[in-house]
């Protein structure tokens, strides 16, 4: 797997995904609904930010990063 994720993208995306986490842990009134699939995507978001490689970027070859 190549990483195909850049070093911006990864800050937005581990940003959005602790945000995401946050918000599924909150014990906002209203925020049942959408705990779980705001936790799964905040989770997948930080995975992505780890690992620097994204499989939706695949099908349209899409590259962040500034590698050869």
């Amino acid at each position: 797997m190549a990483k195909n994720v850049g070093g911006i993208d990864r800050l937005v995306r581990a940003g959005a995904g602790v945000a995401l986490i946050a918000y599924a842990m909150s014990n906002l009134p209203g925020a049942e609904t959408w705990m779980v699939p705001a936790g799964i995507v905040g989770f997948i978001l930080v995975l992505t930010a780890i690992f620097g490689w994204c499989p939706a970027y695949l099908p349209f070859g899409i590259k962040t990063n500034k590698s050869k």
